[in-house]
């Protein structure tokens, strides 16, 4: 493997590769241990579905980063990853799943061959991949070593898009339309929800453009009625109904690039209390995204999509947006800056959010959301181009 046959560039990276040290300069860590599998691919490349069990990439200064995994992963890295084979340090199957064993022994073992044994390394204590008991084995196995919370330290680093990734986000934003279209063509009453679904997953995979699509990190939430005052109900094989709202939250995905993108149907008339939710959030879209600019900050968006709502008489107090790009399950946001009013993080050029002001209700709820890119002049530039609506179907 190679560059040649990598995602990306070289010099992208290297560029990626480069941010890293420089954040570990920061935080004086000799080693850096990132088991997130969103920064193993954005780092090395590498792609695969085996973060059900421990891997993980192992950054230094002084050497080109180390892919570790299980055994039978390893020729997956081979042929995903742009490192050479010696680069490659996979553990033996007995550490899996076993009572006896764990992974996080075998990777101790690593550390001490490359020389780090007392060194400061930072690992990604909040993550939904790098369990309690892993921390616990590597303090044990490395008892002069110092464990130092570098959560989210290469994520932060991914919150600036290079050309080459918006390359990729476009193409996930065409799938994310196509999904769309094809909801509104097949919502009818007595359709069941299953059947809906299947017909986005079709237009997921089958992708737009001449551009395949991949798997999301998240699946379609497609809650109706008085089930769309919940944000995360998933589908079931019950039909649509007339004189029902549903919310669709989904997004395109191109080789783990994401634009999450929401729309509602309604059946049948819509409630003169949905429409004046759907004009007033609208207008907090585009108020948003007027002042979503380089050198704003990201409370500024939410608080101008915030002032819209509150004259409308809605009271909204979740956090309207996160940061989107490179995603594995169970999630598609990048966990760093959020569209909050307490978040005072400045807006830069190539930030890409999903700006996200769902409204769920007593007894309905609605959403019409953004994936959007903070543009190095201007108000954001929208990934999608669809009304921004809801969209009724008698």
């Amino acid at each position: 493997m190679g560059y040649e046959q990598a995602a990306f560039s070289k010099g992208e990276y290297e560029r990626r590769l480069g941010l890293v040290r420089a954040a570990m300069v920061k935080s004086g860590l000799d080693m850096l241990f990132i088991e997130d599998p969103s920064n193993m691919a954005w780092l090395t490349g590498y792609d695969g579905w085996s973060f059900y069990v421990h891997q993980g990439v192992l950054v230094t200064f002084d050497r080109d980063p180390i892919w570790w995994g299980r055994l039978m992963d390893a020729n997956g890295a081979r042929r995903r990853v742009w490192l050479k084979n010696e680069n490659i340090r996979p553990y033996a199957d007995k550490y899996v799943q076993s009572e006896e064993f764990h992974p996080m022994q075998d990777l101790a073992g690593v550390i001490q061959d490359l020389g780090f044994a007392g060194a400061r390394i930072g690992v990604e204590m909040e993550n939904y991949y790098f369990s309690a008991k892993a921390y616990v084995t590597l303090v044990t196995e490395l008892p002069e070593a110092k464990l130092v919370d570098a959560t989210a330290l290469v994520n932060w680093q991914r919150i600036v898009k290079s050309d080459e990734e918006l390359v990729f986000m476009r193409r996930a934003a065409k799938i994310a339309e196509k999904i769309v279209d094809g909801i509104f063509e097949r919502a009818e009453p007595g359709l069941p929800k299953n059947e809906l679904v299947a017909g986005i997953y079709a237009d997921a995979i089958n992708g737009a453009d001449g551009h395949w699509g991949d798997y999301p990190a998240i699946v379609p939430m497609v809650p109706s009625g008085a089930d769309a005052s919940a944000a995360h109900l998933t589908w079931d094989g019950t039909p649509l109904e007339r004189g029902q709202a549903t919310f669709f939250e989904i997004a395109g995905c191109y080789r783990r690039y994401h634009t999450p993108f929401c729309r509602t149907v309604f059946l049948g008339d819509l409630p003169d209390k949905m429409r004046r939710a759907e004009a007033a959030l609208a207008e907090g879209l585009e108020a948003g995204l007027e002042v979503a600019r380089a050198g704003n900050r990201a409370c500024d968006v939410a608080n101008a999509l915030g002032d819209v709502l509150t004259a409308a008489g809605i009271e909204r107090g979740a956090r309207c947006g996160y940061p989107i790009g490179l995603s594995y399950p169970p999630d598609w946001g990048e966990r760093t800056a959020s569209l909050r009013p307490e978040d005072k993080t400045v807006l830069q050029p190539g930030m890409t959010f999903h700006f996200m002001p769902g409204l769920w209700m007593d007894d309905w709820g609605i959403e019409l959301t953004e994936p959007i890119l903070i543009r190095e002049e201007g108000p954001a530039e929208t990934f999608c181009d669809r009304p921004r609506e809801i969209f009724v179907k008698n």
